[in-house]
């Protein structure tokens, strides 16, 4: 998790329920690795609610590894990709050539049938902070610019984007006694069909913080904005997860929430969500002083930008696959998207159709019908993006039918005969739920009483007896 310690959200959590109904791996982790569990959007109707969670960073990272290096046929090397091995195309499928692998940075080479790109902020990436910028994926990581190089050279439409990350805070030296606490959900929702109930006890779980900023932090940051090639640039950055300078500058004379969020159950590092920041690193260090309940705050790491090349996601099918060379599948912010949520949806399914390509097999699509996922492929593969591309509700049209709670009707069948992706516990479990719904929904069909019955039964109900002598429930 190279950036915020948490999973799901609103829209997000759709994603990640339906990655694994297919049988991913990301819900089953959150529920073995978090700390503070929340359903958001409950107000709402539960077609919309959104699962989150807060992970522990080191707990998630050791479960995952655990559970790849466990499984069987796997051979996990850990090396940068610098080159693409290419050969002539396939008679009768677009492309004008085939990859057959990848060329490693110390030389190797990896055959393949198939290769996935999953770039993250990687191609050409560049940190910067203030006035300072070099070359980086994220801090302490090199860039993939051989990479980029070639994707360029075949004729792959580049862009670039840019998102940002908040700087870190010690725990220790921030007053929580001021600010506002934010209880986890008792009992805890797991994300994944799969899980009966999440790791920790309810009692366990950690607080999260609310604060706000203040017109002195809005003032700092006005006044030091010369100071920030970041917010100057005009590569476009994420719309909906604004840095605090772009929020500064969109909403003027406004106060913005941050939420401290912790990293982990013995971390000493808190995340303080909304407030990504590129200014000076010594500027930072006097703007989290100015907000109430950090006063005192000792930053961990300064805040920083990342610039990099994605490439136009118009230029693949609706399996991920490229139209430009043969077997090549790309997924995640290479194809124009921000999030791990995101990523990890348009990873299931680029695994799933490079497995079914090289296997001759025809390809898995999700239509806008059957999924969340469906409507962010075909959002980016036939109207592309010019920023992050982010899941909200608001862009599924058939979202009252596309629940979090059915996400397993919806595809977890699919997955199993069409893409041989679901194992079969999962998909036993999924038959004996979807058995037991048929049957209650059969047995509230037999049910039938006169209206004026109904009345009676449910007298806090508004029933009118003129319409009908019958109602069905």
């Amino acid at each position: 998790m190279s950036c915020n310690p948490s999973f799901g959200g609103i829209g997000k959590g759709h994603l990640v329920r339906e990655v694994d109904a297919l049988d991913g791996l990301c819900a089953r982790i959150c529920d073995q690795s978090g700390v503070h569990y929340k359903v958001l959007n409950k107000r709402k109707g539960p077609a919309v609610w959104g699962l989150r969670a807060q992970i522990d960073r080191k707990l998630y990272k050791a479960n995952m590894q655990k559970e790849i290096l466990q499984t069987p046929f796997l051979t996990v090397c850990e090396a940068s990709v610098e080159d693409l091995l290419l050969t002539e195309p396939e008679a009768g499928s677009p492309g004008k050539c085939c990859v057959s692998g990848v060329i490693l940075g110390d030389g190797r080479r990896v055959h393949a049938g198939s290769v996935i790109l999953t770039t993250g902020t990687f191609l050409r990436g560049l940190i910067l902070i203030g006035l300072e910028a070099y070359p980086a994926g994220r801090m302490g990581d090199q860039p993939a610019i051989g990479l980029a190089q070639t994707l360029e050279k075949l004729g792959f439409t580049v862009g670039r984007l840019k998102t940002g990350t908040p700087p870190r805070l010690l725990k220790d030296s921030i007053d929580f006694s001021v600010m506002a606490r934010q209880q986890a959900d008792d009992p805890p929702v797991p994300f994944s069909f799969l899980s009966e109930a999440v790791w920790i006890k309810p009692e366990h779980q950690l607080l999260c913080y609310q604060t706000h900023t203040n017109p002195k932090v809005e003032q700092l940051i006005r006044d030091n904005l010369h100071l920030n090639n970041h917010i100057k640039e005009t590569t476009k950055g994420p719309r909906y997860c604004p840095s605090l300078e772009s929020k500064v500058l969109r909403f003027p004379n406004r106060v913005h929430q941050l939420w401290l969020e912790p990293e982990g159950l013995d971390s000493s590092v808190i995340y303080p969500q909304g407030m990504s920041l590129t200014l000076p690193s010594e500027i930072q260090e006097e703007l989290v002083t100015h907000i109430r309940g950090l006063e005192k705050a000792k930053i961990v790491q300064p805040g920083y930008g990342v610039q990099y090349d994605f490439l136009d996601p118009r230029q693949l099918s609706a399996s991920l696959e490229s139209r430009l060379v043969q077997r090549l599948f790309f997924a995640g912010q290479i194809n124009g998207t921000t999030g791990y949520e995101e990523a990890a949806a348009q990873g299931i399914i680029a695994g799933i159709n490079a497995g079914l390509r090289v296997k001759g097999k025809p390809p898995f699509i999700v239509s806008r019908t059957e999924g969340y996922i469906g409507v962010m492929i075909d959002d980016l593969t036939t109207l592309g993006t010019d920023e992050p591309y982010r899941m909200f509700t608001s862009r599924v049209e058939f979202r009252m039918s596309l629940r979090p709670d059915n996400a397993d009707r919806r595809l977890t069948f699919r997955g199993y005969t069409e893409a041989g992706c679901v194992s079969q516990k999962r998909y036993d479990q999924a038959s004996l739920m979807n058995a037991m719904l048929e049957e209650g929904i059969e047995a509230l069909k037999s049910i039938k009483f006169s209206c004026t019955k109904w009345a009676q039964l449910i007298p806090e109900a508004t029933i009118s007896t003129n319409r009908s002598s019958l109602l069905r429930k």
